[in-house]
């Protein structure tokens, strides 16, 4: 008992030196006094060695609640003792309000998005109009109402972010808010539909497991392929420049008869080199998918075929940005690297 009454003699002296202290540096050394190596504490733990059992229970618990106590006390008066000395310092030394402002840095638009914007304001100007829809849809609108039957690979979970439990699917095009709006929607119907989607794909250079597409559609009597070949070539030459040439090239998607893969002339080499990277010397640089819209499709919608005719495409937003600033890797526009994003 006589250790504890000690213990409180000593509290007691290290308190009053504590409300004393008005000097963060003595502070300090009064802190590796008490809790240092050498300090009073460490000193009256190795008094508890020779104690009795009982005694050293008793002496122990004491010790460890003058511990206690006395580190918050410190900690308090450090904390009291810094917003003093910080008090003083803004009093003595007032702001400069005429001193020039830190330098204001302005963000810019991602490329995606200004190509994005680009691409809809193009379209705009000749009647279309932008229509937004979920990314989360229903396997109907992604794939059997546009032709795609259920022993197609692109309905594989290889391909395919599927919900579980449901019939629910992340959508793999925008081609899905084609179909809300013919469902809606009674002809004439011009719109373009942007927005991510999402494939199970491998993450390299060209390929990404989330990107951008703007489909298009339109519906009405008497639209011919002449249509669909006229508007895609007012879209290349506004995006790309009035030297641009465009080529078709037959070609299978199941919403669509019949396809066609849209060429653009290379707009590295201008169709000049035979070692061009980009274009592997042919002069073309494969830019879209599009066609005239399936029967099958416009029956799915209650839309009559014999009646009306239109034309749809798919553009990847993030292959114009490559093509139109000449990027050679597509991960560049997801990894948020601000030399990169600061030149556009």
């Amino acid at each position: 008992m006589e250790k504890i009454y000690r213990l409180n003699d000593l509290e007691k002296k290290i308190i009053e030196t504590l409300e004393k202290t008005n000097d963060l540096t003595a502070l300090e050394e009064l802190r590796k006094e008490t809790f240092g190596k050498k300090g009073i504490f460490n000193q009256a733990l190795e008094d508890l060695k020779n104690l009795a059992p009982l005694e050293k229970q008793q002496f122990g618990k004491a010790l460890n609640l003058t511990k206690e106590k006395i580190d918050l006390l410190i900690k308090e008066k450090t904390l009291k003792l810094e917003e003093t000395k910080l008090e003083q310092t803004l009093t003595q030394k007032k702001p400069d309000w005429t001193l020039p402002s830190l330098p204001f840095y302005l963000g810019k638009t991602h490329p995606l998005t200004l190509v994005l914007d680009e691409v809809l304001k193009i379209f705009s100007e000749i009647g279309f109009s932008s229509v937004h829809g979920p990314e989360i849809e229903t396997d109907e609108n992604n794939f059997g109402a546009l032709n795609i039957p259920e022993e197609h690979p692109a309905r594989d979970m290889h391909d395919t972010f599927y919900i579980a439990g449901e019939n629910l699917l992340l959508r793999t095009h925008t081609s899905p808010v084609q179909i809300r709006v013919m469902k809606k929607q009674s002809p004439p119907i011009r719109i373009v539909a942007p927005g991510r989607v999402f494939r199970h794909e491998a993450i390299d250079a060209t390929h990404s497991a989330v990107f951008h597409q703007v489909e298009g559609l339109a519906v009405d009597e008497n639209i011919s392929f002449a249509d669909l070949k006229g508007t895609l070539e007012f879209f290349n030459k506004k995006l790309f420049g009035k030297e641009i040439k465009s080529r078709f090239r037959p070609s299978y998607f199941p919403f669509v008869e019949p396809g066609a893969e849209i060429d653009i002339s290379c707009t590295i080499c201008k169709s000049q080199k035979s070692n061009c990277p980009v274009c592997k010397g042919t002069g073309w640089i494969e830019m879209l998918g599009a066609g005239m819209v399936h029967p099958n499709v416009f029956k799915a919608v209650n839309i009559d075929p014999n009646q009306y005719t239109g034309f749809a495409f798919g553009i990847g937003i993030e292959r114009i940005a490559m093509l139109k600033y000449g990027i050679s890797d597509m991960r560049l526009f997801y990894e948020n690297h601000i030399a990169f994003l600061s030149q556009f």
